[in-house]
């Protein structure tokens, strides 16, 4: 687990675009799959924020290995393992 300090964290006012431009990339427009390591949403807008954003558009999403993995569907969800 890596930490992340105060001082490195941008506060989500400070780069209010970022979020924006995730969502729109021609994947998220078309339904697709958008991923963003954790760490970098940490820094960029806050883990709270984005996933405030992602409930607010109805899409689903995923945390593994680092990487946040949006699916930019608001349809049924089913993980077979």
């Amino acid at each position: 687990m890596q930490i992340v300090h105060a001082s490195t964290v941008r506060h989500p006012s400070t780069n209010p675009s970022w979020c924006a431009r995730i969502f729109d990339a021609k994947a998220a427009r078309s339904g697709g799959i958008v991923r963003r390591a954790v760490k970098d949403v940490d820094r960029e807008i806050g883990r709270v924020a984005f996933i405030n954003e992602v409930s607010r558009r109805g899409y689903h999403l995923i945390e593994c290995g680092g990487q946040f993995i949006v699916i930019c569907n608001a349809g049924r969800m089913i993980v077979h393992t």
